[in-house]
């Protein structure tokens, strides 16, 4: 039988390896169907507009955020190298990928560790699930935290992936409490992520109220887990990994698209990052004047990170590029000027948002 530490580990670079190889988006954001007003008279300078804002009392030059993607396996450490140097040359924010597999194998420390290194003043991200939090305790969050002296904590949850997983987890009771727990007694602000298929307002408000300092939404639209087990299970020689292959590629289809996610998490009040499919700056900007606070990046920055630091930092530079016309073509002279642009919601999504604001108030 083989060791569950090591399928941990190898599990983090097959992860890897799908994304970079194989076609692995699914679905609708939404952002198509939004869009921002035109200012014809910014009365603005666009090299002079201020692109930096706070988050959970952290500056970050511009409102990207490199969500959390890898580590856990030593081939992942040049790729968290790079992604970090990029945080500290453009002092943004940065996640890790999930730490089980170090906090399972110390040795696998460093591959996490050396975006602290690499980014020492970067506002850096530990990362948790919350299956691990609610069999575990308290203790593995300190470590995860401690591991890359991160300024936050990201507990995140995965249930769609645990269920279609060969390996997952499918008890999900007991997890509330435990984030409950650990906010009462945690020293560091706690986020709440989902990997793709979007919160609603209903499980934000229960999230807030356990005592979460902001919710990474992780809508549907992008990167789809579902579709990335359903490749490991097609991959595996065995039998009974292959019949979840059809399972995945059902559930390709379930989530919450970013746009409705974020439209209804705003509601709640609490700070927020967007991610799920976005993809450029312009989808940044639509994503802060519908209430986001910052923008979580993955998959469009994975190849390049694999690639080069001079292929990173192109693909940043544009984004940024894409960010600065689209606050100077709204008007926006900052990012809080950004966030009281009106956003024009059109199409299926603004279906989908009026739906959802018809039943929360009572119609």
């Amino acid at each position: 039988m083989s060791d569950p530490v090591s399928l941990t580990s190898s599990r983090k670079l097959d992860h890897l390896r799908i994304c970079v190889e194989k076609s692995i988006e699914r679905g609708y954001t939404g952002f198509d169907d939004v869009r921002l007003v035109h200012n014809a008279l910014p009365e603005c300078n666009m090299d002079r507009i201020d692109t930096g804002t706070r988050f959970l009392g952290h500056q970050c030059k511009f409102p990207l955020f490199i969500a959390g993607m890898t580590g856990g396996h030593p081939e992942t450490l040049e790729v968290n190298r790079r992604l970090a140097r990029a945080a500290h040359m453009y002092c943004l924010g940065i996640g890790v990928g999930s730490q089980r597999a170090a906090l399972e194998n110390p040795d696998l420390e460093e591959t996490f560790s050396v975006a602290r290194d690499e980014a020492p003043n970067a506002f850096m991200v530990a990362n948790l699930g919350i299956v691990q939090l609610r069999d575990h305790g308290n203790e593995w969050a300190d470590r995860a935290v401690s591991m890359i002296r991160a300024d936050a904590i990201a507990i995140h949850v995965n249930f769609l992936q645990e269920a279609i997983q060969p390996e997952g987890d499918h008890d999900a009771s007991g997890c509330l409490d435990a984030l409950r727990t650990l906010c009462e007694d945690f020293k560091y602000p706690v986020i709440i992520k989902e990997t793709g298929s979007g919160i609603s307002a209903e499980t934000a408000g229960a999230v807030f109220g356990a005592g979460a300092k902001a919710i990474d939404i992780g809508g549907w639209g992008g990167t789809s887990w579902a579709a990335i087990e359903s490749i490991r299970a097609e991959e595996s020689s065995s039998e009974r990994d292959k019949r979840l292959i059809s399972l995945g590629q059902e559930f390709t289809e379930w989530g919450i698209p970013t746009v409705v996610s974020l439209c209804d998490v705003s509601r709640t009040g609490g700070p927020i990052i967007a991610t799920g499919g976005i993809r450029s700056g312009l989808d940044m900007a639509k994503s802060l004047a519908l209430g986001a606070d910052l923008c979580g990046m993955a998959l469009p920055l994975l190849q390049p990170a694999l690639t080069g630091e001079k292929a990173l930092f192109d693909v940043i530079d544009t984004i940024e590029q894409q960010f600065r016309v689209a606050m100077f073509l709204t008007g926006s002279r900052t990012v809080a000027d950004l966030k009281t642009k009106h956003a024009i919601i059109t199409g299926k999504t603004r279906e989908m948002v009026d739906s959802i604001m018809e039943e929360y108030n009572g119609y």
